[in-house]
């Protein structure tokens, strides 16, 4: 008896150890967070991601390639915002910066096939990241990711959020923001894609550089029906707006990357 007795309180020091240890991370981190209040009213010059991508231009020797134009939240088509929610976060307007039902569905996948495919980052977390950190899937990156996230949701509107992902996101080599993609890939303003255009816009999103909307790689089209599909089912298309998605796409313009 007294050898379990010892055994289990050795299992309860590592674990009151570990705990600590934990909450001594999170208080730094906590601690050292950016100050997003600003954003509140500005636009950033910048962001983690887009020196991340100069750096990359500049060790292959080459010139970096920015092409953003900010365009205001109530400029952009609402088939693209919609189409985002659907393809990116649906209970964007739910959540407090993480989607707990999101994250518990990916970890369970994650689990079963024993690696990491599928992301479960709402589009507060994906600002957070191409705002402050890297690429990196680092455990702690990721935490710092969350807090960030719920700093945001605190200091901001979703408006706002949205705002700032839509004119901040990566959408190909050196292209940032729905404006300077719409612009770009289809000639043409954000407040003027049609639904089917914004559904390529949307489907691109998870790996923007391999898959540009004007993609017609199988994987690309897999995932833009499943868009489509959801579009369909939330109330977002018309049946007759989704029938014609499935017309054939007339020329678009490629910018030169």
């Amino acid at each position: 008896m007294g050898f379990l007795k010892l055994k289990r309180f050795k299992w309860q020091y590592i674990f009151l150890v570990l705990f600590l240890i934990f909450f001594l991370i999170l208080v730094l981190e906590y601690l050292t967070l950016p100050d997003v209040k600003y954003l509140q009213k500005e636009n950033p010059k910048t962001t983690s991601l887009i020196q991340i991508r100069n750096k990359e231009y500049r060790k292959k020797g080459k010139k970096p390639v920015e092409y953003r134009i900010w365009v205001p939240y109530s400029q952009i088509s609402p088939y693209l915002k919609k189409a985002i929610l659907v393809g990116e976060d649906i209970n964007f307007y739910r959540h407090s910066g993480i989607d707990l039902e999101e994250m518990k569905e990916s970890l369970k996948i994650d689990w079963k096939k024993k690696k990491m495919v599928r992301g479960a980052s709402t589009i507060t977390q994906q600002l957070a990241k191409n705002l402050y950190l890297s690429p990196s899937k680092n455990p702690l990156r990721k935490l710092r990711e969350i807090l960030i996230a719920f700093q945001l949701e605190k200091n901001l509107t979703k408006r706002r959020i949205f705002e700032l992902y839509l004119n901040l996101v990566e959408w190909g080599n050196g292209i940032y923001g729905c404006e300077a993609a719409s612009q770009g890939y289809f000639g043409k303003s954000s407040s003027n894609l049609t639904a089917d255009e914004s559904i390529r816009m949307a489907t691109s999103l998870p790996f923007p550089r391999k898959y540009p909307p004007t993609s017609e790689k199988k994987r690309f089209e897999r995932r833009r029906k499943l868009i489509l599909n959801r579009m369909l089912k939330y109330g977002f298309l018309t049946q007759e707006e989704y029938d014609s998605s499935f017309a054939p796409q007339t020329d678009t313009i490629q910018l030169n990357q």
